[in-house]
């Protein structure tokens, strides 16, 4: 039983954000139900290549980009455009904790599937929309994607080496961050709203924006504008609020060296055959360090020349000072510390019996994360779902039939007749 066993979930979004966060819930227990427009699903089921090779080694149309976000769901082909998919959707909707979607504002309205509609019907829903930029403002219409977002946020204006060095200008994280903290957000959001949901009775809705996301995790550069006054720029590996806290190039490639303190300075500099540099004042402390960096990085980066990677991280990491190696991504998966967090699981999935996906990083004590169900095929649970959804209306029929015939009897007997 996991911690989220007794919540269900109807998932109508698509692409990541959304999808993010109703895996997210799928894998702490909750049970999701995916929609999908019949016309090919979800946009990212096409976002390839690379696509999965089943048991025989042929190329499937599963795609690794709708794969690494739709774990733990089952998915049911409905045309919300249609009547007959609404009405589906609507009492699906009506039999859970939450609806979660990220169409463009006043979609979900125009189909009778927004929160306004949903809620009369169940009152307890939590009803959450992700959008590029919120339900209100001058750009409430506007499509919103991760790079449009990373770009006005001003992510991209400190991401990117400075101006005047080889290969200067912003750059986009290498990874669809906005989305994925979006979808970490949602979560908060509706975790937030079911916990009130004991206490109140009642659902609510909560509103999500990749822009809003965006400019919430800008954290200390927000502040360093917010609080300082100064408008960050791009500088590369370094870290503008300490020094040295960057990447350097060793003799047979590039690591990272973080130093957090005075002590970790001291520490580097010994290592370095630099301890003349502690008592220098103009480097004695970070406020200092962060003044001359410009006289600090040279010298350190021509010693840095001196050593392999794997010999820096040996004397450093014997001197207690935060390093690492710049792995790949095939790098980091097989280090010892990943392989021990069991970050990579294996699932059999209908067409392929060892699916490697990526493992969800919480770690729960008493009810712990549980993959219970692969990412699944375009409609591969419509029927089994449609047919539950049938057999329930037909057995809510019987028993609103049977409250009838009893409120009836009850007022015969009392000479009430109706």
């Amino acid at each position: 039983m996991g911690a989220l066993s007794h919540i269900k979930v109807l998932d109508l979004s698509r692409v990541l954000a959304g999808p993010w966060a109703s895996q997210l819930l799928a894998d702490l227990g909750a049970e999701v139900i995916k929609v999908e427009n019949p016309d090919g699903g979800d946009d990212t089921r096409g976002w390839g290549p690379p696509y999965m090779r089943d048991n025989a080694g042929q190329t499937t149309k599963e795609s690794a980009y709708f794969l690494c976000a739709n774990r733990g769901k089952q998915s049911v082909c409905l045309d919300m455009k249609t009547k007959n998919g609404q009405k589906a959707i609507r009492q699906l909707a009506t039999q859970s904790d939450v609806v979660i979607e990220n169409f463009k504002v006043d979609t979900m309205a125009k189909y009778g599937l927004d929160y306004g509609t949903l809620s009369k019907a169940n009152p307890r829903l939590v009803y959450c929309s992700i959008t590029g930029f919120g339900q209100t403002g001058p750009l409430k219409t506007f499509p919103g994607y991760d790079i449009i977002v990373q770009a006005m946020s001003g992510l991209m204006s400190i991401t990117g080496n400075p101006d005047g060095t080889e290969g200067a200008g912003p750059q986009k994280v290498g990874v669809a961050l906005t989305d994925i903290m979006t979808g970490l957000y949602s979560v908060i959001g509706i975790l937030a709203a079911l916990s009130e949901r004991d206490q109140s009775g009642q659902g609510q809705y909560v509103d999500l924006a990749l822009l809003d996301v965006a400019i919430a995790c800008m954290a200390n550069q927000a502040a360093n504008y917010l609080v300082g006054g100064m408008i960050p720029k791009r500088l590369g590996n370094m870290h503008p609020n300490i020094v040295p806290y960057q990447s350097f190039v060793a003799k047979d490639g590039d690591l990272v060296v973080a130093v957090g303190n005075d002590i970790q300075f001291r520490s580097y500099m010994e290592v370095l055959g630099l301890s003349e540099l502690v008592n220098d004042e103009r480097f004695a402390t970070n406020r200092q360090r962060v003044k001359h960096r410009d006289l600090l990085v040279p010298l350190l980066q021509a010693k840095m020349l001196d050593r392999d990677r794997q010999e820096w991280m040996v004397l450093l990491g014997s001197a207690n000072v935060p390093c690492s190696p710049i792995n790949t991504i095939a790098e980091a998966f097989q280090t010892p510390q990943v392989q021990s967090r069991e970050m990579q699981v294996t699932m059999p999935h209908i067409l392929k019996d060892d699916l490697q996906l990526l493992s969800n990083p919480i770690k729960l004590s008493r009810t712990p994360v549980e993959y219970h169900r692969p990412p699944p095929i375009l409609g591969q649970h419509t029927d089994e779902v449609l047919s539950s959804l049938k057999a329930g209306s037909q057995h809510s029929d019987i028993k609103k039939k049977n409250i009838e015939l009893n409120i009836k009897k009850i007022l015969g007997e009392r000479g009430i007749n109706i």
